[in-house]
């Protein structure tokens, strides 16, 4: 069973890595009107969100060795 904050953390990563993507594809990479400032700051909170969602996981990570070597006998 995955723990709730290393589930959080994918979540996040993927969520954000989806709407990246999206942006990238259909608005900045396609030919149409420009990117408006609501959706720059749109894209650049998604990069803040992957990041902060990287984090989490890596976080949980190390919580699990910590907990893993916590239960080995000494």
């Amino acid at each position: 069973m995955i723990d709730r904050q290393k589930l959080v953390g994918w979540c996040l990563v993927v969520g954000s890595a989806v709407f990246i993507a999206y942006i990238l594809r259909t608005r900045l990479f396609a030919p149409g009107p420009a990117l408006e400032k609501k959706e720059w700051l749109q894209f650049l909170g998604s990069i803040v969100v992957f990041m902060l969602g990287t984090a989490n996981v890596r976080l949980a990570a190390l919580r699990a060795r910590k907990l893993e070597r916590e239960r080995l006998p000494k």
